[in-house]
């Protein structure tokens, strides 16, 4: 599948999103409040099945048995870090594959502490802004707060350290999402500004991509899709809507759901903006153009 991948990104990717609503993978999250919601109609409006099991006792059993799970690091109250813990070596034990979003970490001790500690169960894919990313491998302090204040291109050497030392993929989110596995990178260059001004416009991506690692063997082409699936429901859920007037913050939000819920897989690969490249000892090889070209497309 990664050879795929590289020849034809966006078509993989399509074939994802129909084998994502075949097998309605059951998605476990342990998020933050503020966001459960929305990432639970997130995932309905995908074809995916959410699962809100955060609490000692089930969590651990419930990683088990889904097909996936989020670990989302928001508002880790006492019992949700107690449910993380108990979750991740289930899940890695069921051969669940999980997600890790660590969000603020490096601004604040407490998640900071809880997200170095997550890191020992290699997450499948670690999914933050460039400012977590960074944080989370040593490179820098952190964000404000949720808010990146730092450019997705500047966290590509903590992407690719924290893919080496943990065997995951990592998911750098910005104006051009950063994807890597160490030995591939993606670019993708859709998605709209007004996903940062919602609730949960980052947070329920981490879900979606726990849904996509679940339907395919190839977690980097899992979290391509993802990103890619995601930014161009988006972007359609941004398009004036014939004229009638302009989109803002509160029309997006039910207009990205149903985007999500109606997107076809040939919309998918008419709209996509996605590069992938292969990386070696003397670093970025194969379709180096590619690259920046997707780069270049939102510079334009």
């Amino acid at each position: 599948m990664s050879d795929r991948l590289s020849i034809d990104p966006a078509r993989h990717s399509a074939e994802l999103l129909n084998l994502v609503r075949e097998a309605t993978p059951l998605v476990q999250c342990i998020t933050n409040k503020v966001v459960t919601n929305v990432t639970a109609n997130t995932l309905l409006a995908l074809g995916a099945a959410p699962a809100m099991v955060d609490i000692r006792g089930e969590a651990g059993v419930f990683a088990g048995i889904a097909s996936g799970l989020l670990v989302n690091l928001g508002t880790p109250t006492e019992e949700q870090r107690d449910a993380a813990r108990e979750a991740v070596p289930l899940a890695n034990a069921a051969g669940t594959p999980w997600v890790l979003d660590p969000v603020a970490v490096g601004v604040l001790p407490v998640r900071t502490a809880l997200a170095h500690e997550l890191l020992a169960g290699r997450p499948t894919v670690i999914r933050g802004n460039a400012s977590e990313i960074m944080a989370l491998a040593g490179a820098g302090a952190g964000g404000r707060g949720v808010d990146t204040s730092d450019a997705t291109d500047s966290a590509a050497d903590a992407a690719a350290h924290l893919a080496a030392t943990h065997g995951s993929v990592v998911a750098v989110s910005g104006p051009v999402d950063l994807i890597t596995d160490g030995r591939r990178i993606a670019r993708v260059a859709n998605g709209d500004p007004l996903l940062t001004l919602v609730t949960g416009g980052g947070c329920a991506l981490g879900a979606v991509t726990a849904a996509f690692l679940a339907a395919s063997d190839d977690p980097f082409a899992g979290a391509v899709a993802a990103t890619l699936v995601y930014t161009v429901a988006a972007e359609i859920a941004a398009a004036d809507p014939g004229g009638v007037g302009t989109v803002g913050p509160g029309t997006f939000a039910p207009r990205f759901l149903d985007a999500l819920a109606q997107l076809t897989a040939e919309q998918v690969v008419e709209r996509a903006r996605v590069r992938v490249a292969t990386v070696d000892a003397s670093g970025v090889t194969g379709d180096v153009t590619g690259i920046e070209a997707a780069a270049a497309l939102v510079r334009s």
